[in-house]
């Protein structure tokens, strides 16, 4: 929506907000003039050229060439020319240099949680036409998907990629610690005790892992917790935090019990690798991940069960991570060519060999349903879990404040987990650095 999945090929989803330079370089594209696009466009026998910038490589890459390829056969009057040079996690910082310069990509893969801040510019494109002119109805698309590319109530962006949260288990450590795998409708407090038992500090084993780094990987994995508790990130109607109380020191206090017990390895780089690698080599026994984790844990031969993130009351809440295709208006020629492009994508033939190679949940009820869907889920043990709660999956606010949000929170995290401060009191010093900071982002 964005974590990492760099381990099997492709870029991180998850990366670093980069708050400040973000809204700084946006506040400056905000100024650029609708359609002032420079460099590709149509040649003297009408064919038109569109830019995109994938940020995609390893198995997506191939997955994405294949499917350009595909285009040009079936649209001559079209060509999509790949460029960019840069990988998804470098994407906002290139595209908001375009922007800028007033010479931006036709279409950009673009974080979920980039969006709000690409938006300001004029230059991104509305696509509820798009939306509305596909095979599959709009209202078919998880929640998640459609939630996630829309800001203010339009849509403006299409989604590309869609993924979940669930815990991964490693049954062989459950069993050395004769403890029976969880199910759903498990809670907080039994993930607490699985951890603990699990935990061996003589063979270097820990019960669970926690990104420790203070990034977005660090932070977006608490939402569901919060969300559970019936907080928000932003409190309605009003610019300050919506997990102030409650939600927010119960939630910490999870995570706080875990480091009490020594019962969490946390990885002190940013995106979670050293987390991941310490499941494959087997020495965590659960680790919160999505499923882009799986053929890494597959390839390390791990013997795993995939089960849904425990609650507070016995009901699973999770989160998802959308990345999104979004297309930039550089005239009206290029912008219907890109709109184009964007709608076959979405089409089910092509999106089914860009969800099934590219890490991809699929993105509505009729795609899950799908026999191809199917086939393929059944091939991966566990994927069908990330699917199935995506019914409870929610996406974090598509808004210019959230890094504001993000940045002070993912702090507090990382002091709680390394025992530097109790939950009361860094959520406290959270909210009075995100709530004096989002009162200045208009």
């Amino acid at each position: 929506m964005n974590a990492v999945r760099s381990g099997r090929g492709g870029p991180s989803r998850r990366g670093i907000l980069r708050g400040g330079g973000a809204l700084a370089l946006t506040a400056a594209a905000g100024t650029a003039v609708a359609g002032c696009g420079t460099g590709l466009g149509v040649d003297s026998d009408g064919r038109v050229h569109i830019e995109v910038w994938h940020g995609q490589n390893g198995p997506s890459l191939k997955a994405f060439k294949r499917l350009v390829a595909t285009f040009h056969r079936s649209h001559p009057g079209i060509r999509v020319d790949i460029g960019g040079g840069v990988l998804a996690d470098d994407m906002l910082q290139k595209v908001m240099a375009g922007l800028v310069a007033q010479s931006p990509p036709d279409v950009a893969y673009i974080f979920g949680s980039d969006l709000a801040s690409v938006a300001r510019s004029p230059q991104l494109a509305d696509m509820t036409s798009v939306v509305e002119s596909q095979p599959v109805p709009w209202n078919q698309y998880w929640p998640a998907a459609r939630e996630g590319v829309m800001v203010d109530g339009v849509v403006r962006a299409v989604p590309a990629v869609l993924d979940s949260l669930a815990v991964v288990c490693n049954k062989k450590l459950f069993r050395e610690a004769r403890l029976d795998l969880p199910a759903p409708g498990w809670t907080w407090q039994d993930f607490i005790a699985m951890a603990r038992k699990l935990t061996d500090r003589g063979k270097g084993t820990f019960g669970t892992g926690w990104p420790g780094a203070g990034d977005e990987d660090t932070v977006w994995r608490l939402w569901p917790m919060i969300w559970d508790l019936g907080g928000e990130v932003i409190a309605q109607g009003k610019r300050e935090i919506g997990f102030a109380g409650e939600p927010g020191v119960r939630s910490l206090d999870v995570l706080a019990a875990l480091a009490r017990d020594r019962s969490v390895y946390v990885d002190p780089k940013p995106g979670g690798e050293q987390m991941y690698q310490a499941f494959s080599t087997g020495r965590l026994g659960m680790v919160g991940t999505g499923p882009w984790q799986l053929p890494d844990i597959r390839q390390a031969k791990i013997d795993y069960r995939v089960v849904p993130l425990p609650g507070f009351h016995g009901r699973s809440v999770t989160i998802s991570g959308p990345d999104t295709w979004s297309v930039f208006d550089n005239g009206s020629a290029r912008l219907k060519a890109a709109r184009t492009f964007i709608g076959w994508l979405m089409e089910p033939d092509q999106a089914y060999l860009w969800d099934s190679e590219a890490g991809s949940l699929p993105q509505s009820r009729p795609a899950e349903r799908r026999p191809k869907w199917r086939k393929h889920a059944a091939e991966v043990p566990g994927l069908s879990v990330f699917t199935e709660v995506l019914q409870t999956a929610r996406v974090r606010p598509v808004d210019r404040a959230y890094p504001k949000i993000s940045m002070p929170f993912g702090e507090a995290i990382t002091a709680v987990l390394l025992g530097k401060s109790t939950p009361a009191k860094a959520l406290r010093r959270c909210a009075d650095e995100a709530n004096a900071a989002m009162a200045k982002v208009r």
